[in-house]
C-alpha cells in the first residue's frame, strides 16, 4: 500500500505522520515544490519510527512525480492556507491552478489511484479534479465532512459535559462556514438523541460553533489548523486501504442523490478498497433539507468561478 501526500506543510506532514503511526501503509511519499522541504519532513518523521513503533517507509521528493508512481491513494493538500478573516472561497484563484497541475501529474504516474482532495475551497477543488482528470467518480473524494463531523462531536461533548466516545454526530453539506449542515436530528449520546439532554438554543449554538470551527482556529493560530485535518485524512485513507467499509461524510459528485446534480458536496458514503462504494441516503428534517439546498447553491456559485 503506497500513499502519496502532496504538500509538506503542516496539514500534509500531519497527515503523513498519522498514516505512518497507524502502520497500515508500506510507503508514504511526501512531495512539495520547495527544495528539500519534503525530504526534511520525511527524514524527521522517519526518525520517529523507532520511538513510535511503526515500519512505514516515508520518503520525500522535491516536485519529482516519478517517485509517486503506482500510488494506491494520493492526497492533495497543496495550496495556500487560510489567514485570519479569509474565507475558504477566497483561495480559489491560486489553489485551482495548483490542484489542476498536481492532480494531472499524479494521474499520469498513478492512473489507478484514488485521490483525496483537502485543498480549499474543497468542494470546488474536488469538482475541478473530476472535470480535469477523467477518473471515475468513486475514485475522487473530498475531505471535509470527516473533519467537520469531528468538530461537531467535540462541541456536542463539550455542551453535554460527556466523554467524546459517548457522542456521535455528522455534518454534511459544503465545507464552508455557511454551507455546513450539522445533522442535529441524528446526533446522539450513546444512542439517545441529544435533544433529550440539550435545549434547542444550546443545540443551535453547537451547530454555529461547529460551522465556524475552522475560522475560530485560524483566528487563534494565524493560519489553518493541521492536527485534526491530518487525522481526518488518515481516517479516510485507512478506511480505503484496509477496506473497512466505514461511513464518512465526504464530498462526492452527485447525480440526483439528495436532489442534487453536477456538483461535489458532502454526503454520507461508505469507503472501501474501491474508494466511494456507496452513497448513503439519510432522512433529513425540513430545516436540514433547506440548509442543504442553500449549501448546494453556495457551492455552485463558487464552482462558477472556475475556468474549466
Amino acid at each position: 500500500m503506497k500513499v502519496t501526500v502532496v504538500g509538506a506543510g503542516a496539514v500534509g506532514a500531519s497527515c503523513a505522520e498519522y498514516i505512518a503511526i497507524k502502520n497500515f501503509a508500506s510507503e508514504v511519499v511526501i512531495l512539495d515544490i520547495k527544495e528539500g522541504y519534503a525530504e526534511g519532513k520525511a527524514m524527521d518523521l522517519m526518525q520517529c519510527a523507532s520511538l513510535n513503533g511503526f515500519d512505514t517507509k516515508i520518503t520525500g521528493s522535491t516536485n519529482d512525480y516519478a517517485k509517486t508512481a503506482n500510488s494506491d491513494i494520493c492526497v492533495i493538500t497543496s495550496g495556500i492556507p487560510r489567514k485570519p478573516g479569509m474565507t475558504r472561497e477566497e483561495l480559489i484563484g491560486i489553489n485551482a491552478g495548483i490542484v489542476k497541475t498536481v492532480s494531472s501529474s499524479l494521474v499520469e504516474h498513478s492512473p489507478n489511484t484514488i485521490i483525496i482532495v483537502v485543498s480549499n475551497p474543497m468542494d470546488t477543488m474536488t469538482y475541478l479534479v473530476h472535470k480535469t482528470t477523467g477518473l471515475p467518480k468513486h475514485r475522487i473524494i473530498g475531505m471535509g465532512g470527516a473533519l467537520d463531523s469531528a468538530r461537531f462531536k467535540y462541541r456536542l461533548a463539550e455542551a453535554l459535559e460527556a466523554p467524546i466516545s459517548d457522542v456521535d454526530g455528522m455534518v454534511i453539506g459544503g465545507h464552508s462556514d455557511t454551507g455546513m449542515v450539522p445533522l442535529i436530528s441524528h446526533a446522539t449520546r450513546n444512542s439517545i438523541k441529544v435533544s433529550e439532554f440539550l435545549s434547542e438554543d444550546r443545540l443551535n449554538q453547537v451547530a454555529e460553533d461547529t460551522k465556524v470551527g475552522g475560522a475560530t482556529l485560524t483566528k487563534l493560530l494565524g493560519t489553518s489548523a493541521w492536527y485534526a485535518p491530518g487525522a481526518a485524512v488518515s481516517g479516510l485513507v485507512q478506511a480505503i486501504a484496509c477496506d473497512q467499509k466505514k461511513i464518512f461524510p465526504c464530498s462526492t459528485l452527485l447525480d440526483g442523490e439528495y436532489g442534487l446534480s453536477d456538483l461535489c458536496i458532502g454526503v454520507p458514503v461508505i469507503l472501501g478498497r474501491n474508494g466511494i462504494e456507496k452513497i448513503v441516503d439519510v432522512s433529513l428534517s425540513d430545516a436540514e433539507k433547506e440548509h442543504m439546498k442553500a449549501s448546494a447553491e453556495g457551492v455552485k456559485k463558487t464552482n462558477n468561478l472556475l475556468e474549466l
